[in-house]
């Protein structure tokens, strides 16, 4: 999903979850590449799909909870609700370049 296919709404939820910072790695979910997609309908029902770097991630409910803390802070959202899934694949290709050098990683 690209910045220009989201609705004003859903970038402001997109900016929020910029805000939410992996406890482990100490970069935020968005640059991770764990944030697949949000969708903002007009009840302010919000859904984000998103992954965990592995399945057994010790801290997915610290995680889970810091998401619906950093959405439902956003303007006229009222619920949000996360969809876990693992296609497609998550792999360190997913990070933005700002995360590949913060961590040291090479593709």
């Amino acid at each position: 999903m690209t910045e220009d296919e989201l609705s004003p709404k859903e970038q402001s939820v997109m900016d929020a979850l910029k805000k939410v910072i992996d406890p482990e790695l100490g970069i935020d979910l968005v640059n991770l590449g764990l944030i697949y997609g949000v969708n903002v309908d007009e009840e302010g029902h919000c859904e984000v799909t998103m992954t965990l770097t592995t399945m057994g991630c010790p801290i997915s409910d610290v995680l889970y909870s810091m998401i619906k803390k950093a959405v439902l802070g956003v303007d006229g959202i009222k619920e949000c609700d996360i969809n876990l899934v693992w296609e497609p694949v998550w792999s360190p290709a997913k990070m933005s370049r700002f995360a590949r050098m913060a961590l040291g990683v090479r593709l």
